[in-house]
């Protein structure tokens, strides 16, 4: 925010903070983060430029979070709140302040400990010195230089972007924990998608989706998707797509962009949600410059709305709507923020069982509609639009668990249920949208009254009394909690199944830790469960789940699932329910992964192409200078629809019904009449395995040698 001009230097600057401050003290003192950062975060970001004013310290304003506060802290104060005006209202729900408004011995409770109450913040103290020795927070900040937007692959830019924030997702996780002994990227099993892979997924996911969607005016389908690809490649550079689609298939494909529904279900730091918004964003670019057709399908679905609403309040709320679309569009016609902003609010969603990665991709996507606007100094507000709320785009929740009896299922007992949901989804827009912190409490206090109300009539209407208790109190506002349960349709209002499921799940083995997570999920229903397998098997079956009829599901996991036991239900579920549309087998030491990979994109259809695409990649695979999407092109055969009970191998048809006429006239391992427990154990291999320039070595030396060196094979030995 910063790098955008947003925020006075000065605020993050010593030798100007110190004379700001009464008795600044670097190593002993910890007045910075609260008068100077908390003031800023709360009372001046996510408060608008005409309402910041400073807490009286009573009741009426000690608990409201946008009051500046600890003004006894403070040595200049006009000098401070000279630095602050130079701040605009962002909004975006970053900058909420996570205290309750309600009273400690009212139930609520203190988070950020924002307070004129010194008993209340007397436990919650962070040292001055950790923003400002040498080793500190800013003195490292300052050390780099911060790009605003995040890299395409085609841009080399010697400086940190926002993707840095996956990385240190990564590294958060994979802190040494001294009370478990493991980390927490081992406990949760979550890994950082390189960037050249995420992109991949990316471009081969939605260009089946868009072209499942919208049909070529030739009806020439391999070229379609060829045209569809390039216009999701930023290499590609055009900007105009008259050359490539008639003026029909432009407005096909950016009609499809509008419906478009994605779901990363495991969102980690929110690298493929961000993947797909920079692609679609760069398809409306290049297919609309103007926005005139992204404009008006989304007043189209603002009116959609506006139909279903139940009372007056929200068809006026509506209208209001489109008067802000209207408005959106008339200051940025050549931008990119409404075609993001616009993206985010009906496209995009993502889940992840940890609250830490939600918050981060929500701080993505904010930067990612921050650096679309430019302040103006004589606007209003600096000529910055203050930032839609992000809670009820990404939340925190278990993907693999559903309410006993499902939503969707109950919803339609009754038109009260139907009316209820419908006003959920309505009030959830709502807050969306909402600019004020008014605004926002009365958005959640609708919500909680709606929850209530619903959980009620569901409950009446058949609902387990658990399951109407957990619709109750789950809160999509509180973001320090997660669900233990995860319902697209009463959570993001998708009914129909998302378009394209997308990701890169979580590596646990169900049997660790006691078996722990196979007691949890042995019962969830799913037919891939197996007690020695991994947590990813339960996500493609919940991935598909989720997908709309005919939809696409793309993730990245371990390999192991294609060749090993435990992966058998698994290969049966994918053969028997969904459609293989592209598989590479991505090995060891490619993209420096802890585990071997592979990357599948299937279809939501028991339709069977008799084969797809498939390729191996080996060592020879350049991952700094190779393109996978060109390799791929390059080196992949049309593997066989695998049959059911049998490994998968990426081989052609030759080589597949050479092996089916090895396995008709071969005896199998299994009915030989020995017992293999394991292979040779040498105890310590480069001692005992030795190459053939040693070996004629040791015989040169003692001729004997040759009786007791024997050759041995390794797996690594055998190729193709």
């Amino acid at each position: 925010i910063k790098e955008k001009g947003l925020i006075a230097e000065e605020l993050f600057v010593e030798a100007n903070v110190n004379p700001l401050l009464h008795d600044y003290d670097r190593a002993e003192g910890d007045s910075y983060y609260r008068a100077i950062l908390q003031n800023l975060f709360f009372a001046t970001l996510n408060t608008e430029i005409n309402k910041r004013s400073f807490s009286k310290a009573s009741n009426t304003t000690h608990r409201d979070p946008s009051r500046y506060r600890y003004a006894n802290e403070i040595a200049d104060t006009d000098n401070l709140l000279k630095l602050f005006a130079q701040t605009p209202f962002i909004n975006g729900g970053l900058f909420d302040c996570l205290d309750s408004y309600e009273a400690s011995n009212q139930g609520g409770y203190r988070i950020d400990c924002f307070s004129d109450n010194p008993n209340q913040r007397k436990d919650y103290s962070i040292p001055n010195r950790l923003f400002f020795d040498d080793n500190g927070l800013l003195p490292l900040f300052n050390r780099y230089k911060f790009t605003v937007e995040e890299n395409t692959p085609t841009e080399q830019e010697v400086a940190l972007d926002p993707e840095l924030l996956g990385k240190v997702f990564e590294n958060l996780l994979a802190a040494y924990n001294p009370e478990t002994r493991s980390t927490a990227r081992k406990q949760t099993g979550s890994y950082y998608t390189p960037r050249p892979v995420v992109d991949f997924m990316v471009d081969e996911a939605l260009t089946a989706a868009l072209a499942q969607h919208c049909q070529p005016m030739d009806g020439d389908m391999e070229f379609w998707q060829a045209r569809l690809r390039g216009l999701l490649d930023y290499a590609d550079a055009f900007d105009d797509a008259d050359e490539l689609f008639e003026e029909h298939e432009c407005k096909g494909i950016v009609r499809a962009i509008a419906h478009l529904t994605v779901l990363d279900p495991a969102v980690g730091s929110g690298a493929f949600p961000m993947g797909v918004l920079h692609k679609l964003t760069l398809a409306l670019r290049r297919l609309d410059p103007q926005n005139i057709l992204w404009e008006k399908l989304q007043k189209e679905i603002a009116g959609q709305r506006a139909l279903s609403a139940f009372d007056t309040q929200d068809q006026q709320e509506r209208d209001a709507e489109l008067t802000n679309i209207s408005a959106t569009f008339e200051r940025y016609r050549d931008s990119d923020f409404g075609r993001k902003l616009y993206l985010i609010q009906n496209s995009i969603f993502g889940v992840d069982i940890q609250t830490i990665a939600t918050q981060i991709a929500k701080l993505r996507f904010f930067i990612s509609l921050a650096i679309e606007q430019e302040p103006d100094p004589d606007a209003d507000n600096y000529g910055i639009k203050p930032l839609p709320n992000l809670e009820t785009r990404f939340v925190a929740a278990n993907t693999l668990l559903t309410l006993a009896s499902s939503p969707q299922m109950s919803l339609g007992h009754t038109a009260r249920v139907t009316q209820l949901q419908q006003e959920l989804n309505t009030n959830r827009e709502r807050y969306f949208h909402a600019t004020t912190r008014h605004k926002k409490l009365a958005c959640k206090e609708k919500d909680k009254e709606l929850r209530d109300d619903l959980a009620a009539e569901l409950e009446q209407g058949g609902m387990p009394a658990d399951d109407a208790e957990k619709i109750a109190q789950w809160d999509p506002y509180d973001q320090n909690a997660s669900a233990d349960w995860f319902d697209p349709t009463y959570m993001f209002g998708v009914s129909e199944g998302f378009d394209v499921v997308i990701g890169n799940p979580p590596y646990i083995q169900l049997q660790k830790n006691g078996g722990r997570l196979g007691k949890r999920y042995k019962d969830a229903g799913y037919t891939t469960f197996a007690r020695t397998g991994d947590i990813y098997q339960l996500f493609y079956e919940r991935g598909c789940q989720l997908l709309a009829a005919g939809g696409h599901l793309c993730y990245i996991t371990s390999n192991k699932w294609m060749r090993s036991g435990y992966g058998a239900k698994l290969r049966d579920y994918l053969c028997t329910q969904t459609q293989p549309e592209c598989l590479l087998d991505l090995g060891p030491d490619v993209f420096d992964a802890a585990v071997d990979t592979n990357v599948l994109l299937v279809r939501n259809t028991k339709a069977k192409k008799p084969t797809f695409p498939a390729v191996s990649f080996h060592a020879k695979f350049n991952q700094h200078n190779d393109n996978i999407a060109q390799y791929v092109h390059d080196h992949a055969i049309d593997m066989q629809h695998p049959s059911k009970d049998e490994p998968w191998t990426i081989i052609d048809a030759t080589e597949y019904n050479l092996k089916h006429k090895m396995v008709d006239v071969g005896t199998p391992l299994k009915e030989w009449d020995v017992s293999i427990y394991s292979g040779i154990k040498t105890g310590l291999n480069d001692a005992f395995v030795i190459d053939d320039e040693t070996r004629q070595a040791l015989i040169a030396a003692d001729p004997n040698s040759t009786a007791i060196i024997k050759p041995v094979l390794r797996g690594r030995d055998i190729q193709r």
